[in-house]
C-alpha cells in the first residue's frame, strides 16, 4: 500500500512539473505569433497607412510669398517697385545643439555670434524665428551652400522707390513685411498686395529641405497702379520746392500741377522729405504730404474768385471803378487796410495791386451766401476724394454764422482754409472756362465728371484780368515766363498765433495758370514761414512758380501764346515750297545753320 502510494505521488509531481513548463512553453509560442501577426499587419496591410503618417512627420506646406504691384507714373515709369529678397531663418530645437553652425551664420550675416546665440537659445522652445530679414540673394545662395543644420531661407520682397525722397510723401512707403503704412501705398493697399501660394515641401531630422513636392496654389501677384504724376515733371517740383526752402530758411512747403482739361495731379512735391528706401530716415515730421493733409488760410489767392462770382451777377464790369481811398475801410467794427492808398481802381486794378478793400466792397455788394456758394462749388470745406489717407477737407464755416467783417475777410482769404489741392482744383475750374473737375492721382483713361461753377465768359474774363498780376507793376512780375502769358494771383498770408495774426510770421502763395490765352497747366506753391528776410509770396513763391511752370510747358512741348501759327501748305510741307525757320521767343536768339 505504502509502495502504491509512493508511486502516485511521483508520477503526480512529475506531471505538475510538465504541466507548468507546458503552460509556460505555450504563452510563449501565443505571444510570437501576435507579436508576428502584428509585424505582418504594420508591414503588409498598414504599409501604407503609417508611410503616409511618417511622411508627414517631414513634410511641410510653406507660403509662396506674392511680390506687391508696381506704381508707375503716367508714361509707365517706375515709382514703386517690388525686388525679390530671402529672409533667413532657424529653428532653435535644432541648432541649438550646434553653436559652431550659429557663428558660421553670425559671421556669414556680419552679426555678433554672441546675440544671435543667445537670441536663439533664449527662444529655444519654438520652431521658428526670423536671423536675417531681406537678405540679397547673393548672401542668401552663400547661406544656403554653408548647409547648416536647422536653418533654412524664406523668399520675400523688399520695396524699392526709384525716386526716393523726390516722390516719398505723396508714395508712402511699406514695412518689412510689404504691408502699405502711409500715402499711396496704405490707400491702394488691398488692390497692391498679392496673394500667397503653397507648396508641399520634405525636410530632414535637421528641419533642412530635401525635397520640393509640388505647388498647392500658385501666388498671385498684385495689381499695378497707374498715377496721374509725370515723374520728369515731379523732379523739377521738387529740385525747385527744395531750393526755395534752403534759399528763404522756410519751415516746409508744397507745390501742385494739375492738368487743367482732366484734373489730373502732374506733379505733387512736398518738403521737407525721407528716403523710404533707407527706414532710418523715415520721420514722422517729414512723412506729410502738406499738398493734401495740411490746410491754410489762402489769403489773396481766393480774390480772382470773389471778382468772378461778382462778375457772374451781371451787376458789374471789369471796367467798374472801385474807390479804395484812403487806403482803409471800417467794416462791423473792424478796420481792413490795403498796402497803400491804391485810390480809384477797375477790376484788372483790383487783381494787381491786391485791394482787400475792393475785394471787401465786392463781397458785400455779393452777400455772404452768394460768396458762400461760390467757394463751395469751387470744393472748398469738403474733401476733393483722392483717397489719400488724412486727407484735410479745409474749413468753410456755414454762411449764416458769418458775421460782415467775416464775409468781407472771407472775400480776401481770411476765416477759410484749405489745402494746396482744393486750391489747385479751384484755378483749373477758372482755366477750364468755369467748370471743377474733380482732381485725381491716378491716370484718367475716360473724361471726368464736371460741374459748371462759372459762366464761360466770366472765366475767361478773370483769366485775362490776372495776367496783370504778372505785368512789372504787378505784385509777381518774376512770375512771369519767356513766350507764355501767365495769369496767377500772390498771397502773402499772415499766420494765426495765440495772440491773434502775427506781423512777422506768413505763409506765401502763389496760384496760377498758363498759358492764359489757352489754360493748360495749374500750378500753386505754398511756402510756410520764411525767415531769411523776404516774406512777401512775389518774392518767395512766385519765382519757384515761374522756374516750375517754365520748365514744364517745354518739358510738354506746350505752344506759346505768342507763337505765331504757320500756314498748313507749309506746315505739310508741301513741293516746292520752304518751311521757314520757328521764330525766336521774345528775349531769345537763333542762329541759323
Amino acid at each position: 500500500m505504502k509502495a502504491l502510494w509512493a508511486i502516485l505521488t511521483n508520477w503526480a509531481g512529475w506531471l505538475g512539473v510538465r504541466w507548468r513548463a507546458g503552460v509556460v512553453l505555450m504563452v510563449f509560442a501565443l505571444a510570437s505569433m501576435v507579436l508576428l501577426g502584428r509585424a505582418v499587419q504594420l508591414q503588409v496591410t498598414e504599409r501604407d497607412f503609417y508611410a503616409e503618417q511618417g511622411g508627414d512627420r517631414h513634410m511641410r506646406m510653406q507660403t509662396i510669398p506674392a511680390h506687391r504691384g508696381m506704381i508707375t507714373d503716367r508714361n509707365g515709369e517706375p515709382l514703386a517697385i517690388s525686388v525679390g529678397m530671402h529672409a533667413v531663418w532657424a529653428d532653435p530645437s535644432v541648432i541649438s545643439a550646434h553653436p559652431d553652425a550659429l557663428r558660421r551664420l553670425a559671421s556669414l550675416l556680419e552679426q555678433p555670434a554672441d546675440q544671435l546665440i543667445r537670441r536663439v537659445r533664449e527662444r529655444s522652445s519654438r520652431r521658428f524665428v526670423y536671423v536675417a530679414r531681406q537678405v540679397r540673394p547673393s548672401l542668401a545662395e552663400q547661406v544656403r551652400a554653408a548647409n547648416l543644420p536647422g536653418v533654412g531661407l524664406q523668399r520675400e520682397y523688399k520695396r524699392f522707390y526709384p525716386t526716393a525722397d523726390v516722390s516719398a510723401p505723396l508714395l508712402g512707403f511699406s514695412n518689412i513685411d510689404d504691408e502699405g503704412l502711409a500715402g499711396i501705398e496704405l490707400a491702394f493697399d488691398r488692390m497692391l498686395s498679392g496673394e500667397p501660394g503653397k507648396r508641399r515641401i520634405l525636410k530632414d531630422g535637421d528641419d533642412r529641405e530635401i525635397a520640393d513636392l509640388g505647388i498647392i496654389r500658385a501666388a498671385r501677384p498684385g495689381e499695378g497702379l497707374a498715377l496721374s504724376i509725370d515723374r520728369r515733371l515731379q523732379y523739377l517740383a521738387y529740385r525747385e520746392l527744395v531750393h526755395a526752402i534752403e534759399q528763404h530758411e522756410a519751415e516746409s512747403g508744397t507745390v501742385v500741377m494739375m492738368d487743367v482739361s482732366t484734373g489730373e495731379v502732374l506733379a505733387m512735391a512736398s518738403a521737407p522729405s525721407f528716403n523710404p528706401n533707407n527706414r532710418a530716415t523715415i520721420d514722422p515730421k517729414t512723412t506729410r504730404n502738406h499738398a493734401i493733409v495740411d490746410q491754410f488760410e489762402p489769403g489773396s489767392a481766393v480774390k480772382p474768385f470773389t471778382v468772378a462770382a461778382a462778375l457772374s451777377t451781371g451787376r458789374w464790369q471789369p471796367t467798374d471803378i472801385l474807390d479804395t481811398a484812403p487806403g482803409y475801410r471800417r467794416v462791423g467794427g473792424y478796420t481792413i487796410h490795403d498796402h497803400r492808398n491804391y485810390g480809384k481802381l477797375d477790376f484788372e486794378g483790383v487783381l494787381e495791386k491786391s485791394s482787400n478793400i475792393a475785394a471787401s466792397m465786392l463781397a458785400e455788394d455779393l452777400g455772404a451766401e452768394a460768396l458762400w456758394q461760390t467757394y463751395r462749388g469751387l470744393g472748398f470745406g469738403q474733401l476733393t476724394a483722392v483717397g489719400f489717407p488724412g486727407e484735410a477737407s479745409g474749413s468753410l464755416s456755414l454762411w449764416r454764422d458769418w458775421r460782415k467783417a467775416d464775409t468781407a475777410a472771407h472775400s480776401y482769404g481770411y476765416g477759410l482754409s484749405v489745402t494746396a489741392l482744393q486750391l489747385a482744383a479751384a484755378y483749373v475750374a477758372l482755366g477750364n472756362g468755369g467748370q471743377y473737375i474733380q482732381p485725381s492721382l491716378l491716370r484718367r483713361d475716360e473724361p471726368a465728371e464736371t460741374r459748371q461753377v462759372f459762366d464761360p465768359g466770366t472765366a475767361r474774363t478773370v483769366v485775362g484780368l490776372l495776367r496783370s498780376v504778372v505785368s512789372p507793376t504787378g505784385t509777381a512780375p518774376v512770375a512771369a515766363v519767356t513766350g507764355f502769358q501767365v495769369a496767377g494771383k500772390t498771397g502773402t498770408v499772415r499766420r494765426l498765433g495765440m495772440e491773434g495774426y502775427s506781423r512777422s510770421d506768413y505763409n506765401t502763395v502763389f496760384a496760377g495758370l498758363a498759358p492764359a490765352s489757352d489754360p493748360r497747366l495749374a500750378l500753386v506753391v505754398v511756402i510756410n514761414r520764411p525767415s531769411a528776410g523776404k516774406v512777401y509770396a512775389g518774392d518767395v513763391a512766385a519765382p519757384v512758380f515761374q522756374r516750375v511752370m517754365s520748365g514744364a510747358l517745354r518739358m510738354l512741348n506746350i505752344r506759346p501764346d505768342d507763337l505765331p501759327r504757320l500756314p498748313l501748305q507749309q506746315i505739310a510741307g508741301d513741293t516746292g515750297s520752304v518751311v521757314p525757320p520757328v521764330p525766336a521767343l521774345p528775349g531769345e536768339t537763333r542762329e541759323e545753320g
